[in-house]
């Protein structure tokens, strides 16, 4: 049998952005390599961290961040891929975007929409796809930039669930199971990525029991 692939499909939380910017975790850290351990033998899990990344929406003062502009190409080139999993919108709570949780819901679901349609699951069938909640945001550095990102990320839930339930793809809610750093308020420490990484290896298990 040949390995499954699992792309995660992520900003800074799956890049490994060190809370307070000092750096990145190392590989075995970063939740991918939690996973990836977890999955063990089997199984190829593949990063695609960008800093910066948003949904759907182009970021005036970093370009080239667009998570809709790269999904199909990225998919294209790691096909075949079992499962897609998807850690997008923290970046969607800045200010500038004047995205309400509805939106980034929305966002979120538009980039499922892409791995169900792209076919580029094994046999030419669409991945399996799983949505990955937020976790609960911490004091944020960034005040100003992230101006009404508490409210947004505490309604975010409710719209992500409506979402993944029409498309029929999984969630998980983070936001249930782990909190972020307080050193700036919405990157991971080395605990919550191992929280992250295990969980989602139990969901990918899950699904192919």
């Amino acid at each position: 049998m040949s390995e499954r692939v699992v792309l995660c499909y992520g900003d800074s939380n799956t890049w490994g952005w060190i809370p307070g910017g000092s750096g990145r975790f190392g590989r075995g850290t970063r939740w991918p390599g939690v996973l990836a351990a977890e999955l063990g033998a089997g199984w190829h899990v593949i990063e695609e961290g960008l800093s910066g990344r948003t949904t759907v929406f182009d970021d005036p003062l970093s370009p080239d961040r667009n998570g809709r502009d790269y999904l199909v190409p990225c998919l294209a080139s790691h096909e075949p891929v079992d499962f897609v999993v998807l850690f997008l919108g923290t970046n969607d709570l800045k200010a500038r975007f004047a995205a309400g949780a509805v939106d980034i819901a929305a966002g979120v679901g538009a980039l499922a929409t892409i791995a169900l349609q792209s076919l580029a699951g094994p046999g030419a069938a669409p991945p399996r796809v799983l949505v990955l909640g937020l976790p609960r945001l911490g004091r944020i550095e960034w005040a100003e930039e992230f101006a009404g990102a508490e409210e947004k990320a505490e309604r975010l839930p409710e719209h992500l669930r409506t979402v993944t339930a029409a498309l029929g793809v999984e969630l998980l809610d983070l936001g249930e199971l782990v909190a972020c750093s307080d050193v700036d308020g919405i990157h991971l420490d080395e605990a919550g990525h191992r929280t992250i990484g295990k969980a989602v290896a139990d969901a990918v298990r899950g699904v192919f029991a």
